[in-house]
Formats: structure tokens, C-alpha cells, sequence
């Protein structure tokens, strides 16, 4: 994962914006609430001071002392270490308790635009229409399938619809996620397979955040269990054919390195280990190609990957390389009939081609899209006789469509291909489930004023229709909102673009507006502008939203990713920095109204800035921060640590410690004045080691010279993305969004308490 969450599962610290209640132990919510109730206002407003115990590093003839090295517990047991956590918890709830009853407020605001009751888009797969619904009350999804009726001489059209008459065929619910959740204060399902005959169902489950996944197969029909489940694997599963497994576990640091084959009915322990990739820089990922043909293992690390092909109706038969393992290059690899269809990165060609080889001859190679300087290649779906391209143009993602050759017609070249027009300044456009076996591309669309929406649009005629629009209730009218794209200028005159949106009728544009600044900026993960219902609660309160898109994200293509990491890493730190100065340049807001957002590696963005440049900001929002970058990075046995050393630098090396170092969070606090700033921690987070952020606090608290706000919340029963179920989600929103309003002094009189 990456501290997110490409083609492995556990290859990167991420956001998971999507980015868990407590047992009923010294965790839980209600034992912290009644410490501060309990205790005297006087002791509770009284911040916890950690102890100092000296822990000296020394490196290249450089010495650091960290004296909060003792609140690493990777067992997450010690009594002292949870004990000063549940501290932290009490202060900040005794902080924020006089904006309780604004805060429950606002969840209800939140929580009222969403239709309880509703269903994703079904999407056809074979004979049935499959779909999750979710309940009134209920935190989590039911997993159902329908009957298509007719199936054989009903064809895939943009105009297709699920019959839900009472003489059609029944809604089935196959899994229903709440029943399951009953039994666990944290409830995820990362992956729910089919079986190609349909008959039965393989879904990864986790229960505790920290994304080690148990592997539970069931029968469709009834719900019952197929054999044990299989155990610490990750979240990458697939079925090779109707009774056979390939699947993914890790190492002791949660590195992704084995492909296994399983039978059902088989004991996990006599598996079939197809592939151990030793080196610890590299992860594995697993995919199954849209034809259904073949599974791709990938074995990528940040600068190389290369992909092995398994033939799903020979799995016994083993891995056959289908591109080699080369330092630098990058492959991604898709199949239609003849062909396997290759995404290949160099540095020469750094935004990527398009090829296409033989399967019975892997080695010959045909360029199909070439390499250009201003367009990436980012993403394709595959059909029987089309091919759509995710592309990259000037920071905004383009679909373009192309018709392909009769299976036994040479595939030499591409016919001129379709654009598919979408209507906002700035948006985001993402794949969804698509039937191989059609002419109907499914994808996703929003932007920072549109709800999310699925279409269905027809690549023979060009025809699009859209199947669903996330319901937003509260009187919602997306005309009243505006959105553009500007561009910053960065200290080395890079020209740094941002999406803006705000509420027409309630923005002054003087400078005297709040504003709240995102910035991600690691990864080569692109920050589209995508809508999101609960922030409706500020831009409705008079808020400016904006998207830095800075460097080390992917959004202007390879070298704007390039040129944000390793030894190129603060220009990360300067592009935001330098967003900020233009948007208060612009009077979109002032110092005193500028808010800033990150979270994961975008919460090693915010410690970045706030230690280089705290008088720009008034509030400050850091969720599972990416902060003690030196000392994890050096340290080989931390999740993701030896497989981001090329993506941040190996400061084992001394030109890249001492770069490190320069802009590691936790070893630049100051004695300086700080903004409010708000910090989050998951316990069992895997990414981002929840001492990470505990200890940036303990040094903030030590060091800095204000009397503003610093809050740090630490989920006890979360990982890397909080809180499992959907409500509890919305009410961490509300509890953010309570905090920068109190810190703005926004809250209303009655609410209002500092």
C-alpha cells in the first residue's frame, strides 16, 4: 500500500479519503468522555505533558535526540503509552466539549443530505445484475444481485435498466456487511469476487484496521461457508476458474511478497506458493484481465514493475513472464483475444505508450499509442472491440475511445479515436465496472459542484446516458456554486494549478472569505477535483474550497510526480506555500481566514509548512500525519519503509539524510508561534505508525511559544481511514469542521465556548 493504493495492496502512506467505535475497554469513547466530565474544567483544559526520555541517533556525525522515542509500542499494549493517549483523547474532548451540541448539529446538517435508503448503479455481469444497497440507520452495505430476465436475448445497452416489478425476478442479498459488523467495533470489505459460474463468492475481510485480511468464501445462494478462511492475506484476491483461489500475503513488515494458489476444500498450508519476491523493495499486486482470460501478477517497486500472466483455466500450469524485469521501466498489461495490450514507462517515454504483443509471443511488440511529451497515459479498459484510454492532458484527465480490429485482423495501428466532452472547468473521471463482452463503457464523473455520477456511454454511437447521480438532499442546487482553475506561480516560476470552488451568493472575494487549502502532493496520486457532500456544511457557511495540485502528485503528468520526491522533495512544501501567497494575494482570504488540510503524505505536507511558514495559516488540520520522516525511513523493519526508499530517498545514504532531515516534520519543530492545529491517529494504522503523530504533538506541545489550540485524537480502534461505518465517518467530519470553526471563532454564541 502506499501511506494509498495502486496495483499492490499495502504499497504506499495514503490518503484513503474516503483516509471504527471503540470496545467497550479503556479505549472506548464513553470512558474517555466520563474521565473529562469527571475531572475538574481546570485539569481537563490543561494539556498532558509527556515524559522525556532521552533517545539519541546518531548518523553521518550528526546526533538527534528524541525524547518521545518511548511512545512507539508496536504491540500497541504498553499501559503507560495507551495511557497518555486516552490523556490526549480527555483533553481534546474536554477542549471541544463546549462545541459539542454545534457539533452534533452539524453531523445532523451532514447527515441529512444523504438518502439513507439507496442503491449503487447495477452493473451486468453474466446472467445477473449486481449491486450494493444500503439501509435507513444502517453504517453498512448489503451486497445483491437480480436475474436479468432473459439474459440471452437481452443485449448490453446504455439504456438498460433493472426490472423491480413484482413479476421480476427477486432481489437476492448475498452478504449483508451490518450482520457481519455486529460482532466488530471495526468492519471493512475490500474485495467481493464472483466465481465465473456465479455460484459462489470470495470476500476479504478486516476487522481491526491494521488491513491484515481473513479470506471467506460462501455459497451465493444461501450465505454458507465454503471451507476455512484463508488467513493474513491481503486484500488481492481473485478466482482463477470456478474452485480455485490466487491470493497475496505478506512478510513480518506487511510487505506484500507471495502469490499463492488454493484450491477449495484444500488446507490453507498446502497451498501453492507461484511467486516469492525477495527483494524488499518491490510488493505484489494481483488483477484478473477484463476478458477474464488471464490474472496479472505484478512485482513493482516506485520506478520498476514488471508482470508475470497466469492462464485462469490453467492456473496449475504456473507463471510465464510476460515483460522482464528491467531498473526504470514500468509495465501494466490488459488482454483482448489475440493480444495482450502494455502501458510501458521508461524515462525516455515518461508519460507512457501503449503496446501490444502477441500472446503466443510476448517478445514482439507493437507501439499502438506513442509517447508524448504533454499527454499521459494513465489507465484502459479493454472490450471485445473497443479500448478506452484514461489520459492526462494540462492537469485535467481526458477518455478517449478507440475501435478495434476483428480479433483475427492484424492489430497494427488505432483508428482515429472519439473524446468523450464532460461540461465542468475542473472534474474528475474515474473506470467503473464495465461487461467485456459490450459496447458500453461505464465511468464515473464529479467535480467540486457535481455529485457523483454513473455513466453508461455507448462507443458505437457515442451516445451517453447517466444510470445514477448521488442523491443530495437539503435543497441542494448545483447552480449556485461556482468553480475555476488557477495557477499559482512557484518560486521557480512553476506555474502550480489549483481547483477552486465556492457558494455564489455568500463569497465577498476581498479577502475577508475563510478558506480551506488541500494539498496532497506524493506518489504521483492525482488530486481531481471531486464532490463531496458534507463539505456543502462550509461552503454554505461562507467557505472558499481549493486544491493545491502540487508537485510529487501526478496531475500534470511523470515529471510533475519527478519533480515533488526524493531529493526534489520540498518543492512539495514550496508549491503549497506559494498557492497559499495566492490565493491571500487575490483576497480569496486573508492569514487570519487561511485553513490548510492533509492528510497521510499530505500530512507531512502540513508539518512541513507549519514549520516553515506558520504565520500564513490560522488553523491547521493534519490527519494520520506522515511527520517522523528520518527516523522511520530509517528504520527498515516499519511497514513501507524499505519499499519507499524510492520514492522519498534511503537516508542510509548521506546526501539524502541530511536532505530528509532539512524537512522531516518532528525534526523541525521550532520555538515559534503555531497555528490551531488538529491532529489525527488510527492505533492499529499499518501506514502511518500512530507514534508518528503522537510524538510531533508531545514536541509541539514542548516547544512551541502560543496559546492557540493543539488537539491530538487518536481512534483506538481505527487504522489508516478512521472509522469504519458511513455515519461515523460524517461525525469525524463534523468534529474537523467544529474545530476550524471554533478556531475562526465561527460558531454561534449559544454553541460557542473556548
Amino acid at each position: 500500500m502506499l501511506r494509498l493504493f495502486p496495483f499492490s495492496h499495502f504499497n504506499t502512506r495514503s490518503l484513503l479519503v474516503t483516509a471504527l467505535p471503540l470496545s467497550a475497554s479503556l479505549s472506548s469513547p464513553n470512558t474517555v468522555r466520563s474521565m473529562s466530565s469527571s475531572s475538574s474544567t481546570a485539569t481537563m483544559h490543561s494539556p498532558p505533558v509527556a515524559k522525556k526520555v532521552e533517545h539519541k541517533m546518531e548518523m553521518f556525525g550528526d546526533v538527534r535526540v528524541d525524547n518521545y522515542y518511548w511512545l512507539r509500542d508496536d504491540s500497541r499494549t504498553n499501559p503507560e503509552v495507551l495511557s497518555y493517549l486516552q490523556q490526549e483523547n480527555a483533553y481534546t474532548d474536554s477542549v471541544m466539549s463546549g462545541t459539542k451540541q454545534f457539533e452534533d448539529q452539524l453531523f445532523k446538517e451532514i447527515r441529512g443530505r444523504i438518502k439513507e435508503d439507496d442503491i449503487s448503479a447495477p452493473y451486468r455481469k453474466g446472467p445477473y445484475y449486481y449491486y450494493t444497497r444500503n439501509l435507513e440507520g444502517k453504517e453498512y452495505v448489503q451486497h445483491c444481485r437480480r436475474l436479468i430476465p432473459n439474459y440471452n436475448r437481452t443485449p448490453c445497452s446504455v439504456h438498460d435498466t433493472m426490472p423491480t416489478g413484482p413479476d421480476d425476478p427477486p432481489e437476492h442479498v448475498i452478504l449483508d456487511e451490518n450482520v457481519k459488523a455486529q460482532e466488530h467495533g471495526f468492519y471493512s470489505i475490500q474485495a467481493f469476487r464472483v466465481s465465473p459460474n456465479h455460484k459462489l463468492v470470495a470476500y476479504a475481510e478486516d476487522t481491526k484496521g491494521d488491513e491484515i485480511y481473513s479470506v471467506h468464501v460462501i455459497d451465493a445462494e444461501t450465505g454458507a461457508p465454503v471451507g476455512k478462511p484463508l488467513t493474513s492475506v491481503t486484500s488481492d484476491v481473485e478466482w482463477a476458474n470456478d474452485d480455485t483461489l490466487v491470493y497475496i500475503t505478506m512478510d513480518e513488515i506487511l510487505r506484500p511478497d507471495k502469490v499463492w494458489l488454493h484450491k477449495l476444500g484444500a488446507d490453507q498450508s498446502s497451498d501453492i506458493c507461484l511467486y516469492h519476491e525477495k527483494d524488499d523493495t518491490f510488493s505484489i499486486g494481483l488483477q484478473k484481465s477484463e476478458s477474464q482470460k488471464f490474472l496479472f501478477v505484478g512485482s513493482e517497486s516506485k520506478i520498476t514493475s514488471f508482470i508475470f500472466f497466469i492462464d485462469a483455466s490453467k492456473p496449475k500450469d504456473g507463471l510465464k513472464v510476460l515483460t522482464p524485469r528491467v531498473v526504470g521501466i514500468d509495465t501494466r498489461a490488459s488482454h483482448r483475444g489475440n493480444h495482450f495490450f502494455i502501458i510501458k514507462r521508461s524515462e525516455e517515454f515518461f508519460n507512457s505508450e501503449l503496446l501490444a504483443c502477441p500472446v503466443d509471443d510476448v517478445s514482439v511488440t507493437t507501439v499502438l499509442i506513442p509517447h508524448r511529451e504533454r499527454i499521459k497515459i494513465q489507465d484502459t479498459r479493454l472490450f471485445a472491440n473497443h479500448l478506452a484510454v484514461y489520459e492526462r492532458e494540462n492537469g485535467l484527465p481526458k477518455v478517449t475511445v478507440y475501435r478495434l480490429p476483428a480479433v483475427d485482423e492484424p492489430l497494427t495501428t488505432l483508428e482515429d479515436g472519439r473524446a468523450i466532452d464532460f461540461i465542468d472547468p475542473v472534474y474528475t473521471v474515474d473506470p467503473a465496472r464495465s461487461e467485456f463482452n459490450s459496447s458500453i463503457l461505464r465511468f464515473s464523473y464529479s467535480s467540486l459542484r457535481t455529485p457523483d455520477s454513473v455513466y453508461d456511454y455507448d462507443m458505437n454511437t457515442g451516445t451517453s446516458v447517466v444510470k445514477k447521480i448521488e442523491t443530495v438532499l437539503g435543497g441542494f442546487d448545483a447552480s449556485e456554486y461556482f468553480t475555476e482553475r488557477k495557477w499559482a506561480t512557484a518560486s521557480d516560476g512553476t506555474q502550480v494549478p489549483m481547483s477552486i470552488v465556492y457558494r455564489k451568493n455568500l463569497v465577498n472575494l476581498d479577502g475577508s472569505d475563510p478558506l480551506l487549502l488541500y494539498g496532497y502532493g506524493s506518489y504521483e496520486v492525482c488530486i481531481d477535483p471531486w464532490f463531496k457532500a458534507s463539505r456543502l456544511s462550509i461552503l454554505d457557511r461562507g467557505f472558499i474550497f481549493a486544491i493545491a495540485h502540487i508537485r510529487g502528485g501526478g496531475e500534470m503528468g511523470r515529471q510533475w510526480y519527478e519533480n515533488g520526491k526524493c531529493l526534489k522533495k520540498k518543492n512539495t512544501f514550496t508549491d503549497f506555500i506559494a498557492c497559499a501567497e495566492y490565493l491571500i494575494e487575490q483576497r480569496y482570504c486573508s492569514k487570519e481566514k487561511l485553513c490548510i488540510e492533509g492528510r497521510s503524505a499530505g500530512g507531512l505536507l502540513m508539518g512541513s509548512v507549519l514549520n516553515m511558514r506558520p504565520d500564513l495559516f490560522k488553523v491547521a488540520f493534519a490527519g494520520v500525519p506522515f511527520v517522523d520522516t528520518l527516523t522511520t525511513m530509517l528504520d527498515p523493519t516499519i511497514p513501507l519503509t524499505t519499499s519507499e526508499w524510492e520514492e522519498w530517498g534511503d537516508p542510509r545514504k548521506e546526501e539524502f539524510y541530511h536532505y530528509m532531515k532539512s524537512y522531516s516534520p518532528v525534526d523541525n519543530v521550532k520555538a515559534q508561534n503555531y497555528p490551531h492545529i488538529l491532529v489525527t491517529a488510527g492505533l492499529h494504522d499499518p501506514r502511518v505508525m500512530y507514534s508518528e503523530p503522537a510524538k510531533f504533538v508531545a514536541k509541539l506541545r514542548e516547544t512551541k511559544t502560543d496559546n492557540n489550540i493543539l488537539l491530538l485524537k487518536c481512534e483506538f480502534g481505527a487504522g489508516h481511514s478512521s472509522k469504519s461505518g458511513r455515519f461515523e465517518k460524517l461525525q469525524e467530519q463534523a468534529f474537523i469542521y467544529a474545530f476550524i470553526l471554533k478556531a475562526l471563532d465561527m460558531i454561534p454564541e449559544l454553541s460557542s465556548s473556548l
